[in-house]
């Protein structure tokens, strides 16, 4: 059931080339749209604004409708974490119960897309983006799950990002993060923005035409477990609160949730609705501005 929030929000008012824009839609509320879970991550819109979002400890993917309310997907998910749709409409998963990326198709059979680099299993991937042209860059940092088999234990040499090409082949392109977790993409593909939340940075980085990274640019200084951008090319970040920077890394606009924000993106067939995993609950916030896919 949703509930509606009187949750003081920042209405700031900025230009972006020389526009005025409100983020916020006016007389916008905080709505509490599901609560109860252990704690909700991933948020992934599908192509028809369904959004799909898991309750990482109990195994679970719920999907979202802006006309239908909540309902449970899929359990038994190999504990999957952050999603993200990829062109084929399959949903992409950071599934750390076997340290993999995975893939499930509208029937909800899973495919295994990637596992073990170099001959050693991953850290536990975390959180995924789709490049426009099919490539997926995921975070693998590492944080122990008591899921996993006694003697389970860090593999890998660095806590690092990696880029899984469309012909198949995985490339390391970040190896210098204390803990990588959350990024996004701009929607043309040009530029990917990582967060290493232990060192509370935002990094902004050039994608080259091969798939690799270059141009390392300090964009914020926030850590971020989740981030969305919008069609203004701003950017959505979780930690504590969510923080919205605009392009030229710029702090715009703070938003307080009743809980701690885990991740973000936009929802509804509008593209309209911000929607936000946080802990227990899952909340949404209409908008002025919509998310890009």
């Amino acid at each position: 059931m949703k509930t509606l929030l009187s949750t003081i929000l920042l209405t700031m008012t900025f230009s972006i080339h020389g526009q005025q824009i409100n983020l916020i839609a006016e007389d916008a509320v905080i709505e509490k749209l599901g609560t109860g879970y252990s704690f909700t991550e991933g948020p992934a819109v599908a192509p028809d604004g369904k959004v799909y979002f898991t309750d990482q400890p109990n195994d679970r993917i719920y999907v979202w409708d802006e006309n239908e309310d909540i309902s449970l997907w899929l359990e038994g998910t190999e504990r999957s974490n952050g999603m993200y749709f990829n062109n084929d409409n399959q949903l992409i998963a950071c599934a750390d119960l076997h340290n993999r990326l995975v893939a499930f198709n509208k029937e909800k059979s899973m495919e295994v897309l990637f596992e073990d680099y170099e001959g050693k299993h991953l850290n536990g991937p975390n959180d995924v983006w789709v490049a426009p042209d099919g490539g997926m860059y995921f975070t693998d940092p590492y944080y122990h799950r008591n899921y996993w088999k006694e003697g389970h234990t860090e593999k890998q040499d660095s806590r690092g990002v990696y880029y899984l090409s469309t012909d198949g082949s995985v490339s390391r392109v970040v190896d210098d993060y204390i803990q990588p977790n959350g990024l996004i993409g701009t929607p043309d593909g040009k530029y990917l923005y990582i967060a290493d939340i232990n060192d509370r940075k935002i990094w902004k980085y050039d994608i080259d035409a091969d798939g690799m990274l270059s141009n390392k640019t300090f964009f914020a200084p926030e850590g971020s477990d989740g981030m969305t951008i919008d069609d203004k090319g701003n950017i959505y970040l979780t930690m504590g609160k969510l923080w919205i920077y605009s392009p030229e890394g710029k702090l715009i606009q703070e938003i307080e949730f009743p809980e701690s924000p885990s991740n973000v993106c936009f929802g509804g067939k509008e593209r309209d609705t911000l929607f936000v995993t946080a802990r227990t609950s899952v909340y949404s916030l209409k908008m002025n501005v919509k998310g890009v896919q």
